[in-house]
């Protein structure tokens, strides 16, 4: 068989779109009630357009809690603090329309109230993991570099280097694939807004020396890369005066860039009795265990719940022909090693923390963050263990000292 090729695609988007404020908008929400509140029940979902931001959703909660504030804080932070821009914190309208959750789903969702007496699953829903070698933060290439572009895009706008940019940009990143393996980046494309005055010319070079370069090794560029920017030739009109923005729909932006699967969830805006988010996150943090242990080059992991249901109706594991072992025996050994009960993950995770703002850009996974427990791979050796690869430590001897006996 001759050499398969094939191009794969991610992209990524700035914390200064218009879906990303409305993510960083519910997630900051979250995380002042959790950090008042730990047992918030929070569903916050948001939605910016010309002159507005509207907070709806429901949210059950001890905390006390400025929200038009906290939008307003938030807007700026990001770089909208001019109307010239179409949409400015300072000045826009914040309408907040909060209700309670169901006391439908807080019974299934409260230990000791439904019908089972453990925390069940505040949703039912499926949920999917992924980790592979292509990066050495085990993420696929394509949606590492796009992330990094956009990561970079921010930085050089908010440090004056390329003081011409505004907040909202794009990247996407398409990778040549020889047998599998990422061999070169054959496409960036970047859209990054920028102030009416400066020329084409300027946006392109600034962009390509000071973002791409800065973020793509050398040695998976060449001759042949094509960089597309700002393909339309201008991009002053931008966030939420050239578009609507809501919560959770870059959904694949904030996972695997379509790698992998989906099962459809969003993050953002919720608090971690929803496996949309809680249980995700474990499903990467087993993937990416998996991966580093050695036990396989990639691997996908899906889960599925019932609403108040404690344990995961489902769980499987495809490693796409990588594994060590058997896809089953990897799917007994992470029942061992882990537990996917809502509770269970909330207490391993820790994630009854305020530390949800900072996911809602640049991705949820595949970052160096110390709150990010998800990342670890602290598991590695007990996985090895439970597939029968690594016996249990055999306890030390002392050496006796030659003609002593």
């Amino acid at each position: 068989m001759g050499m398969r090729s094939y191009l794969f695609s991610s992209e990524s988007v700035t914390e200064g779109h218009p879906d990303k404020i409305a993510d960083k908008i519910s997630d900051t929400v979250l995380d002042s009630m959790i950090a008042q509140d730990p047992r918030s029940r929070v569903a916050c979902e948001t939605l910016v357009t010309t002159g507005l931001a509207l907070v709806a959703g429901e949210i059950t909660t001890q905390a006390v809690v400025d929200i038009p504030s906290l939008v307003r804080e938030t807007i700026c932070s990001i770089g909208y603090t001019d109307a010239a821009m179409g949409f400015d914190g300072e000045t826009c309208a914040v309408i907040v329309a909060l209700d309670k959750q169901s006391p439908d789903i807080s019974m299934g969702v409260t230990e000791g109230e439904g019908l089972y007496r453990e925390q069940g699953a505040g949703d039912q829903g499926l949920m999917f993991g992924y980790a592979c070698k292509e990066t050495p933060e085990l993420m696929p290439m394509a949606i590492s570099y796009a992330h990094k572009l956009t990561e970079r895009l921010t930085f050089v706008r908010k440090e004056g280097m390329l003081d011409f940019l505004r907040p909202d940009g794009k990247s996407q990143v398409t990778i040549r694939y020889e047998n599998g393996a990422p061999k070169k980046v054959h496409t960036v494309v970047i859209a990054a807004q920028h102030d009416p005055s400066v020329t084409y010319e300027q946006i392109k070079e600034g962009i390509i020396e000071e973002v791409i370069k800065k973020v793509i090794p050398s040695n998976f560029l060449d001759r042949k890369t094509r960089f597309l920017i700002n393909a339309t030739g201008r991009f002053v009109v931008g966030g939420p005066l050239g578009d609507c923005g809501l919560t959770g729909r870059k959904i694949i932006v904030d996972t695997y860039g379509g790698y992998g699967a989906h099962g459809g969830g969003a993050f953002s805006g919720k608090d971690p009795s929803k496996v949309d988010r809680s249980a995700s996150y474990m499903a990467r943090h087993v993937a990416k265990n998996l991966v580093a242990a050695g036990l396989a080059e990639k691997c996908l992991l899906q889960v599925a719940y019932a609403i108040g249901y404690p344990e995961p109706v489902s769980l499987m594991v495809n490693t796409h022909g990588t594994g060590k072992v058997d896809d089953d025996k990897l799917a007994e050994a992470i029942n061992k090693v882990f537990s996917f009960k809502p509770a269970a993950i909330i207490d391993y995770l820790q994630l009854l923390r305020p530390i949800y703002r900072k996911t809602a850009a640049n991705g949820h996974f595949g970052r160096e963050d110390p709150d990010f427990i998800w990342e670890k791979t602290n598991r590695t050796d007990e996985l090895r263990v439970a597939v029968g690869l690594r016996k249990t430590k055999a306890p030390k001897t002392k050496k006796v000292p030659k003609g002593t006996v």
